[in-house]
């Protein structure tokens, strides 16, 4: 999945994960009661951030799957497809 903009610095766009539509037992979970997704795979990495005069390199990469925090990043539409735009330090884990 190839996005068409490129993240500055220590930024990372994430394909969120779809929500769930119904829970283990086979009940459909309604539009308004899905939790927003807190994984995703990572489609996009910036270079990295400055500190002290050099250059820290992203810890994740292109094809991460990722937990990331409820609220976190930005959302946004490239092509018709949403995604998030985040710093890499609101990533949590890499699964």
């Amino acid at each position: 999945m190839a996005v068409s903009i490129k993240p500055l610095a220590d930024r990372v766009i994430i394909a969120p994960a779809a929500a769930e539509e119904k829970t283990k037992s086979g009940i459909i979970i309604p539009d308004t009661a899905k939790e927003k997704p807190q994984r995703g795979e990572v489609v996009a990495v910036g270079s990295g951030k400055t500190e002290n005069g050099t250059l820290v390199k992203p810890q994740v990469s292109v094809g991460d799957q990722v937990l990331y925090g409820k609220y976190a990043g930005t959302e946004i539409t490239v092509d018709g497809q949403d995604y998030l735009i985040m710093k890499e330090s609101d990533i949590f884990a890499i699964l």
